[in-house]
């Protein structure tokens, strides 16, 4: 017998969103993590808010939307805003009921700003880290570093001159033709008039350059999870600072292991992570290997071998921060914001790894 295609409007719903969900979406046991994560940051969001005045959007249901948005790689707030309205899954997530409406997006943005000045990304990416180590996810011995550049939320026309100098007039106020040819463009001369923090920067010789910030990561070896996050400036250096600030941050005073790249092949970087007690698995520089830092009481050992195989899970991460978590071209300004958005993004990773890993572990 053929079904009826009219659709009948019903006054009441008598079915909650918790119902809606399955029980084995992969989102269930990232929620449960996520709310204990939460619950023990609500004394910070307390002092945050003032006790007086209107109530805000709840800081938790905040960073539940914004997770959201780095999960299913939602472009904007205004399209995180349209999912919400009608997605029954996002509404679960965040913990918005069936007739609840949803916030507008500038509402939203106004008060995720609120969020993005203070130091919550950190705390909540700290946070995800002890629940790793607490599952025993983590490695306290053995880790990889490693950097990438993010292409900045800035054209290279905003890259002008710092003393100004002669501008031909514009042939569009909006979008005016700017010639570079022949001209020397650096960052000594150079700024850009839309985010001052970028820098001129590219992945290697015959790369073209372009406005970004250095991002980096130490990876426990482990599982690949992501044991520290940071971000700076792209001013040549940035790797093996960035690494020296992570290193010194791994805690605990045991010795540790940490595999790098090529790069990280100086006499300074070597000589520093051997005062940190920690041993620099890096890999020699074919160019100079006569004068690598590495020689072969670090190479004859066993464990520099599974070092160099393990290290390259660190490209993983990366990709997927990319590709998944809106990483490859930034939609903030300033190198505050970029580091707080990649350090969300980092603890984001680790949750979806999380969840695999407990999963895999279950099943076997």
């Amino acid at each position: 017998m053929r079904g009826s295609d009219k659709q009948q409007e019903a006054m009441f719903s008598y079915l909650a969103p918790e119902h809606r969900v399955p029980a084995d979406h992969p989102l269930r046991p990232i929620r449960r993590i996520c709310n204990q994560i939460l619950q023990r940051m609500s004394s910070r969001f307390e002092a945050m808010y003032s006790a007086m005045g209107r109530p805000s959007i709840a800081p938790e249901k905040l960073l539940r939307a914004l997770l959201l948005q780095v999960l299913y790689t939602v472009r904007s707030e205004r399209m995180l805003m349209e999912q919400l309205n009608y997605n029954l899954l996002f509404r679960w997530f965040v913990g918005l009921n069936m007739d609840e409406e949803v916030w507008h997006a500038t509402v939203y943005s106004k008060n995720r700003d609120r969020l993005l000045e203070a130091e919550v990304a950190k705390e909540f990416f700290g946070l995800v880290v002890a629940e790793a180590t607490a599952l025993g996810l983590m490695s306290d011995e053995h880790f990889s570093v490693d950097g990438t550049l993010l292409e900045a939320c800035a054209s290279l026309k905003s890259f002008q001159k710092v003393d100004g100098g002669k501008t031909p007039p514009a042939d569009d106020a909006g979008n005016p033709t700017v010639d570079f040819h022949g001209e020397k463009r650096r960052n000594t001369t150079h700024v850009s008039t839309t985010d001052g923090d970028a820098l001129l920067a590219r992945k290697g010789s015959g790369k073209e350059a372009k406005l970004s910030y250095s991002a980096h990561v130490l990876m426990e070896n482990r599982h690949g999870l992501v044991a520290q996050a940071e971000v700076l400036q792209a001013n040549g250096t940035a790797e093996r600072d960035a690494a020296m600030v992570m290193i010194e941050a791994i805690p605990g005073d045991h010795p540790v292991t940490v595999g790098a790249d090529k790069n990280y092949d100086t006499k300074d970087f070597v000589a520093e992570a051997r005062h940190m007690k920690a041993t620099p698995h890096v890999t020699q520089n074919a160019h100079v290997r006569r004068h690598s830092a590495i020689d072969g009481r670090t190479t004859r050992h066993a464990g520099y071998l599974i070092s160099q195989k393990k290290r390259h899970r660190i490209e993983e991460i990366f990709g997927w921060m990319k590709t998944v978590g809106g990483m490859r071209k930034l939609r903030h300004r300033g190198l505050q914001l970029v580091g707080w958005m990649f350090t969300f993004a980092a603890a984001a990773y680790n949750l979806v790894r999380m969840r695999n890993l407990t999963v895999a572990q279950a099943n076997a």
